[in-house]
Parts: structure tokens; C-alpha cells; sequence
């Protein structure tokens, strides 16, 4: 565990404070109650590097302390499943239709949900995570999983080459970020694609989703910077899309250098961030103003239900909604309880606020409004509380994706 004084990417160090969100615990720890008094606190801060623009946090976490332990699983959620679902079919039909047993690399594959898909479009797939909860579960669904970090080491020790690598919502992950794109050059076919997908920070900015800023998220890419990155390390950036995924995400596509021609929407996409000053000072001073003025806000809403004796419990934990909580200083005055759907976090209790769990079917009295945390899925919770809605059941979405 450290504080940085390089840029992550290219090792200047010229690195200014952007947005600080105070000393945070770890935004996925979920704790029991006899844990409250060792819970430990570390700095959440988004610096940028001048050299290079990247978007960072400026202190690290071990990954052994973050991604062993986390309780997070991908298939918890239909929404990100039918995405899941939707890329396997697009990424395969493009790139993968052609071979006969086309061998699928998936890097922090989680529960496999993911590979799940590629192996019914009859790939071989290997996923390789770090936590024992969600390869014991990708396992039991029938995913071959590495129990490993991946990095140089590991992608050496495994051997093969692969026609598609992919990385959903982790290569802003990575602590061993240099190394880890060593192993991907490693592994990837000379044919090969590796599939990137990472929250967008544009469209953290137009959304205002500072809550997206935590400790496993080291990185904040931008297309700009990411490819920038991968130039370093012998891979070139050849097409990109965006999805609304995650409060809005960026799918790359990635080769070895020219092996496939660089696309007209990706020269779109890099030509808007550059017209919209997204690597630019100026664009994060903003964010870091809007954030506080979300916070301001949401606080006098919690004000007004008070006020009105209105009872609010908190819809999802996820690991963002805990910044969210922590950097606006809520407490279980304020919710009760947090509304969950993973059973692997019956029981326990939000980091920092340390606000009690409750799975959906342990409701007993029902609130008045629903503070959403899991604002990214807003049409499945909306649809899956249709009910609610109708009984008058108010829901406060703290950040409305555009």
C-alpha cells in the first residue's frame, strides 16, 4: 500500500490533484460488525498527469488486499449479462467465425459469466481470476478458471496462444499495469484481438459519476490515453464503440500493430474528445465542481425526506455506491438499511458507514423512497419494481446517466 509519485502510464512526475473524496476504507469491503474497530482508511484522490493527461488515483491498495477478498459476481445482474451476451456474438461473428475451436482468454473473469457466452458459440475458454468465491463459481458452471493474477509471469506459465483476449471492467484495475500488457502482447495470436472494456471517463464527466472514482479503479481512461499506453507495449488501438454499460463504457479492439485498419468511428471518437477538451485540465476542474454540487444536492433531498418523517433505504451496494455514501458523510440515520441481491453479502455491512445489508426477500416494513445506489442499471430496476412505482414508492437516482 502506497501513495505514487509517478504517472502510472508514463512515469512523469508531474502529477495536480483533480477531485479529492477524502480518506475512504476499501469501497468493497463489506464487513461483520466485529470488524468495525479495524477497518482502515486510505486516501481517494483523482490526480492527473501533465505529460501524458491520464487520470489516476494517487495511492495504491495492495491487489491482494482488494481482489482476493471482493464478493462482487457478474451475473448477478440480466442487464450485464445480456451485454455479456450481445459482445460474445458481435466480437465472434467478426473476428472468431472463421476457426474452428477458437481459443478465448478471459482476464478477471469473475464468475464466468462472460465466457459462459463464447463457450456456447463453441470457443475453448480459460478464465483467470484472483478471487476464490468467483472461480469456485465459474468452475461449478462448467468455465475452466486459473485462481492467479495475470501479469507477464502468469501468461507465460499458461503457454498458449489466443484468438481473443478479453478484459471487462478491469484493465483500469491494474497494479501491474505494464506487466500485465506484456502478458497480453504474450498470449495474443498474431491474428489475435484483445477486447478491452473500461468506464469511459468522458462520460464520467458528462454524467457526473465522480462515485466511479475507488480504490480498485487506479485508472481512468480516456481513448487518448489508453492508446498511449498500448503503444508502449507493441499493441495498437483499431476500433472502438461505446456502450451504455456501467453508466457508459467504451468497448476497444485491439491488435498487434497493423494488422487491421484503424476505424472511421474510432478517429470520431478521439477527434469529439479533443473537441470537447476531455484530457484537459480545464474539463476536470469542472468535474471536481459538479461533484460538489451533486453532493449539496443529494443532502438537502435527505434533508426534505427527514423533515417529512419519509423512510429511505439505499438500493444496491456497490462498491461506488460507498463512495457515494462516505464522500457525502451519510449514516444509517439517513439508510437504514442497503438492498441487496448477493447472497455472499447477507449479513454484512457497508465500509465506512457501516450501514446493515438486507437481501430483497428480508424486507419486512417498506421504505418510502429507494435512494438508488446501482443508478448504472436504471431501466432493469425500474422495470423489476414496477410495483413499487405504481404503490408510490419514490426513487432518487443520485446520478442520472445522460
Amino acid at each position: 500500500m502506497s501513495l505514487i509519485t509517478h504517472c502510472r502510464i508514463c512515469d512523469s512526475t508531474d502529477l495536480e490533484t483533480m477531485l479529492d473524496l477524502g480518506n475512504q476504507p476499501w469501497g468493497n469491503g463489506f464487513l461483520k460488525a466485529d470488524q468495525f474497530a479495524t477497518e482502515k482508511s486510505y486516501p481517494l484522490v483523482l490526480v492527473r498527469c501533465e505529460k501524458c493527461s491520464l487520470a489516476q488515483l494517487n495511492y495504491t491498495i495492495a491487489k491482494e488486499d482488494m481482489f482476493i477478498k471482493h464478493t462482487y459476481l457478474s451475473g448477478t445482474t440480466n442487464t450485464l449479462n445480456e451485454h455479456f451476451s450481445q459482445l460474445a456474438k458481435k466480437t465472434h461473428a467478426s473476428f472468431l467465425h472463421n476457426s474452428l475451436k477458437p481459443r478465448v482468454l478471459d482476464i478477471g473473469s469473475n464468475d464466468g459469466t462472460q465466457l459462459k457466452h463464447y463457450q456456447d458459440l463453441g470457443c475453448d475458454v480459460l478464465g483467470v481470476d484472483s478471487a476464490p468465491h468467483a472461480v469456485e463459481s465459474a468452475i461449478a458452471n462448467g468455465i475452466p478458471t486459473k485462481e492467479v493474477f495475470f501479469n507477464s509471469e502468469s501468461a507465460r506459465e499458461i503457454n498458449l496462444k489466443f484468438n481473443l483476449i478479453n478484459a471487462s471492467g478491469v484493465f483500469f484495475h491494474l497494479e501491474e499495469l505494464h506487466s500485465v500488457c506484456e502478458g497480453v502482447k504474450f498470449a495474443l495470436d498474431s491474428d489475435g484481438v484483445f477486447v478491452v472494456q473500461f468506464i469511459y471517463m468522458k462520460t464520467m464527466q458528462d454524467n457526473v459519476a465522480f462515485d466511479q472514482i475507488y480504490h480498485e479503479h487506479l485508472l481512468y481512461y480516456t481513448l487518448t490515453t489508453l492508446s498511449i499506453l498500448l503503444e508502449m507495449h507493441g499493441l495498437e488501438l483499431f476500433d472502438s464503440y461505446f456502450s451504455p454499460i456501467h453508466g457508459g463504457s467504451m468497448i476497444a479492439y485491439v491488435s498487434h500493430p497493423g494488422r487491421y485498419k484503424k476505424t472511421s468511428r474510432l478517429n470520431s471518437y478521439l477527434e469529439n474528445e479533443m473537441k470537447s477538451q476531455t484530457n484537459e485540465k480545464k474539463r476536470y476542474e469542472e468535474f471536481a465542481i459538479q461533484s460538489h454540487h451533486k453532493k449539496e444536492k443529494t443532502l438537502e433531498w435527505f434533508e426534505f425526506m427527514s423533515e417529512k418523517d419519509k423512510l429511505v433505504y439505499g438500493l444496491g451496494a456497490p462498491v461506488k455506491g460507498n463512495t457515494l455514501i462516505n464522500y457525502f458523510g451519510l449514516k444509517k440515520e439517513n439508510l437504514p438499511f442497503l438492498i441487496e441481491r448477493n447472497q455472499l453479502r447477507q449479513g454484512l455491512f457497508s465500509p465506512g458507514a457501516h450501514i446493515p445489508l438486507l437481501l430483497e426477500h428480508e424486507i419486512v416494513v417498506s421504505p418510502d423512497a429507494y435512494f438508488v445506489l446501482a443508478w448504472n442499471f436504471k431501466s432493469e430496476i425500474l422495470q423489476r419494481h414496477a410495483k413499487d412505482v405504481l404503490q408510490g414508492i419514490e426513487f432518487y437516482f443520485p446520478i442520472d446517466p445522460i
